[in-house]
């Protein structure tokens, strides 16, 4: 069985910086690319950030570039959050599609950038 467990949000100032992980268990970590999505209040789905298979090779969100940092190792996947804003403040959530292209969903990690 997929599962996917996400950890390290929280509440943070603006300008500061948070680590997300995710933890991958019932598949070939090292074999799927992984992704992070972000939904805000009131928003639809973001898509921030994908990392390859092998780790080599990154994207992401045109705003993100530069701020935020993917990365993997093991059968964990991070986020390195810096700089962070306001408009930030959302739901993470790690994501992997398997061979079929069926996704999988954390439970998702709230971050939330205030003051």
């Amino acid at each position: 069985e997929v599962q996917l467990v996400e950890s390290g949000g929280g509440l943070v100032q603006p300008g500061g910086s948070l680590r997300l992980s995710c933890l991958a268990s019932g598949f070939p970590f090292d074999k799927y690319a992984m992704s992070w999505v972000r939904q805000a209040p009131g928003q639809g789905l973001e898509w921030v950030s994908l990392t390859s298979w092998h780790g080599g090779a990154a994207w992401y969100g045109e705003s993100l570039k530069g701020r935020f940092t993917i990365s993997r190792d093991k059968n964990t996947m991070y986020l390195q959050m810096d700089s962070l804003k306001p408009e930030d403040t959302a739901v993470y959530t790690c994501l992997v599609f398997d061979e079929f292209l069926a996704p999988y969903w954390g439970q998702g990690t709230q971050v939330t950038v205030s003051s």
